[in-house]
């Protein structure tokens, strides 16, 4: 997994790239949850993460849960159609908020 943080309009904008697994998963989260208590907007680009599985899907949750008990947004953007899959069979595609590109999700 390669992970990059942009600063983009109010937001931090996450890169994510390869694949997120129990061995990724840690450093994903740590991330998410350092940038939960900044108190700012998120956007979690995963249009390229070629895999992801539960560890990597938790890390995402708990970064939402943060950011509903914050003010501030959590928006995952520009989803992979692998990780897309995981997020509907989970059920989750119904739970974040998902924009089509990272652009839409700034607006």
């Amino acid at each position: 997994m390669k992970l990059e943080i942009r600063d983009m309009n109010d937001a931090r904008v996450v890169v994510l790239t390869g694949e997120i697994d129990l061995r990724h998963s840690p450093t994903l989260r740590k991330t998410l949850m350092e940038l939960m208590f900044e108190r700012r907007n998120v956007v979690v680009d995963l249009s390229g993460v070629t895999y992801i599985d539960s560890s990597g899907i938790a890390g995402l949750v708990e970064a939402y849960q943060m950011a509903r008990k914050g003010t501030n947004r959590f928006v995952l953007a520009a989803i992979s159609e692998s990780v897309r899959r995981v997020l509907q069979l989970a059920r989750l595609d119904r739970v974040f908020t998902i924009a089509d590109t990272v652009e839409g999700a700034l607006n």
